[in-house]
């Protein structure tokens, strides 16, 4: 049975954390020697992460200039744009990630689509239409633009974590909700202000204002 090695024997490179079981383990590395290159450590994060991460996250992990870092990812971007793979690289959100590939999205639907009901409703999207660009709005308001109650359609919201609440109204005191960093993810958009110009056509704050008081008992 061979001895156990110790530290000191250890190359001075290597950044090994020999803690009690649970700890986090540093471990160093060069990134012009990876095989891809800072190009590809970059991608691989990328592959891993479940939210969009920024320029700058991904610079301090790789430890080189967030400029630096921001040229690969357009080159990465645009090496993908074109079609020839089934994802791409895009930033959305604040943030980058890989998506599927818009060339793709109909045999994507079809696989997520097949036996299950991943759709929202109708329902639901009129009244994630009427948050979007409203916010913050009340129930009250939202149920006066669609004429009817949406009590379950705003939990159905939150459970998807496609909005939120986001604070009170001062002089009714009605909790007043907004989109999430998830809708926008989702929606593809990098804010609020990439909406379609779809609001002039929603009623006005004091049309709703009347159908909210008309409303009320």
């Amino acid at each position: 049975m061979s001895e156990p090695t110790d530290r000191a024997d250890l190359p001075e490179e290597a950044d090994v954390a020999s803690g009690p079981e649970g700890e986090d383990v540093q471990v160093a590395f060069d990134v012009g020697e990876l095989p891809g290159g800072a190009k590809g450590a970059i991608e691989a994060v990328l592959m891993v992460v479940e939210e969009p991460v920024s320029d700058f996250a991904l610079a301090s992990v790789l430890e080189l200039p967030v400029e630096e870092v921001r040229t690969l990812l357009t080159t990465i971007e645009l090496e993908y744009a074109g079609g020839d793979h089934g994802f791409t690289v895009r930033n959305v959100g604040g943030g980058w990630r890989f998506y599927s590939h818009a060339a793709y999205a109909p045999v994507v639907e079809r696989f997520i689509l097949d036996g299950q009901q991943a759709k929202l409703t109708r329902a639901s999207l009129e009244t994630l239409a009427v948050i979007a660009y409203r916010q913050p709005v009340s129930r009250a308001r939202i149920g006066a633009v669609r004429g009817v109650n949406v009590d379950g359609v705003v939990r159905t919201l939150l459970t998807r974590g496609l909005i939120t609440e986001v604070t009170k109204d001062e002089e009714s005191g009605a909790t007043l909700y907004g989109t999430t960093p998830y809708f926008l993810e989702r929606m593809g958009l990098n804010s609020l202000d990439d909406l379609p110009p779809l609001a002039p056509y929603l009623p006005d704050a004091a049309v709703l204002d009347d159908l909210v008081s008309e409303a009320r008992p």
